[in-house]
């Protein structure tokens, strides 16, 4: 294996930092968090860099570092959240808010639509519908079974489905057609 150089690192790895950034803020909710993640996620790749192969999938194997210290610090926010008592803050911060509908469907509503899954499905969303992994990627880098992969982005996706349903149907969009005519309609029949 060559040697790898800070030049090889800032060519494999520094092109993906946008989309690192993007996916964290999406995990963690706080632009703050979020760049904690992300230095973090770099810091631990350039420490590892020397086991890295350049021309493999850098991408990938910066998400799943990503994923790793994401879990690792959502842990730590658990454990942490096991001793706080201000859970009413906590539920009115993430209850969602009784907003007026917009005239169109926005970025923003569908942003929210997909804060509001669960963690589990929202990564897996967020790996294989937001940035386009495969299955088989996904579940390395969640280090997940791949039908587990599957199965989460199938009940994310319905998930999203239902909480996107109503604003899609207040713009048009999606609404039932109306219910076609019997085809014996034209005539009528005898009761007996």
């Amino acid at each position: 294996m060559s040697e790898n150089t800070p030049e090889i690192f800032e060519a494999e790895a520094m092109q993906h930092i946008n989309d690192l950034y993007r996916t964290a803020l999406r995990l963690t909710r706080s632009r703050i968090d979020a760049d904690d993640l992300v230095q973090e996620t770099y810091m631990q790749a350039w420490k590892s860099f020397d086991q890295y192969e350049p021309g493999t999938n850098c991408r990938a194997w910066l998400y799943k570092i990503l994923f790793n210290k994401y879990d690792h610090h959502r842990r730590k926010m658990i454990t942490r959240a096991k001793y706080v008592t201000e859970a009413d803050d906590l539920v009115f911060e993430l209850s969602p808010g009784t907003e007026s509908v917009p005239e169109t469907l926005t970025d923003r509503e569908v942003i929210e639509a997909l804060n509001a899954l669960p963690e589990h499905y929202r990564s897996v969303v967020l790996l294989a519908d937001v940035h386009e992994f495969d299955y088989k990627e996904v579940a390395e880098i969640l280090q997940i079974p791949i039908g587990t992969v599957m199965s989460r982005l199938s009940r994310a996706r319905t998930r999203l489905r239902q909480a996107l349903a109503a604003t899609a149907v207040s713009y048009g969009i999606g609404t039932a057609p109306s219910t076609p005519r019997p085809a014996n309609s034209g005539r009528t029949h005898a009761r007996a």
